[in-house]
C-alpha cells in the first residue's frame, strides 16, 4: 500500500478513491477461500489497492499469493465494482470509495500461508456455510458470485 499511504500523509483520513482488485479463489471442492482480516475482525477475499505501474489483474496476483502464499496461474475477471456500496472507513478513521476489479481463480498453486500482519486466519468455506462477518465491500462481489455460480 505505498501509494495509499504517500497520499495518506498528505491528505489524513479524508475520503480517497482507490482502485484495486480481489480474487475471489475456488477449490476443487467448489469452496470460497476467505482470509479473516486483523484490521476489522471480518472475513474477506484476498485483494488490495493498485500501485503505480501495476495493472489490475497484476494486483490480484501480488495481493493473492502475499495474503495467502498461493500462486494464480490464470484469472478470470469477474466484474468490476464502484459506487456508494463501495464506500469504506477503516476501523482507524482512513476513508475511501474503491473501484474493485473482482478476478476468479481456478487454477493456482502453492502452499497456505498466512501474511501474519493482515490476516488471522485463512479458511475454505462452502458457498452454502459462509461465515456471518463478511467484511463490508467484499459482500456485494461475494453475494453477486454466489448468486451466479447457483443458477
Amino acid at each position: 500500500m505505498g501509494y495509499i499511504m504517500d497520499l495518506r500523509k498528505l491528505v489524513g483520513s479524508r475520503p480517497l478513491i482507490m482502485a484495486g482488485a480481489c480474487v475471489i479463489l475456488i477449490d476443487k471442492e467448489n469452496r470460497l477461500l476467505l482470509q479473516l482480516r486483523q484490521d476489522n475482525n471480518c472475513w474477506a477475499l484476498a485483494g488490495g489497492s493498485l500501485e503505480l505501474g501495476e495493472s489490475l489483474e497484476q494486483v490480484a496476483k501480488r495481493e493473492l499469493f502475499e495474503e495467502t502464499g498461493l500462486s494464480a496461474n490464470s484469472l478470470e475477471l469477474f466484474n468490476v465494482y464502484s459506487g456508494e456500496q463501495f464506500y469504506y472507513k477503516y476501523p482507524h478513521g482512513d476513508e475511501v470509495y474503491v473501484v474493485v476489479s473482482a478476478y476468479i481463480c481456478r487454477d493456482y498453486e502453492g502452499e497456505l500461508r498466512k501474511e501474519e500482519s493482515e490476516v488471522q486466519e485463512l479458511k475454505f468455506f462452502k458457498l452454502t456455510e459462509l461465515p456471518s462477518n463478511i467484511s463490508p465491500p467484499d459482500l456485494p462481489i461475494i453475494t453477486e458470485f454466489i448468486h451466479q455460480f447457483t443458477k
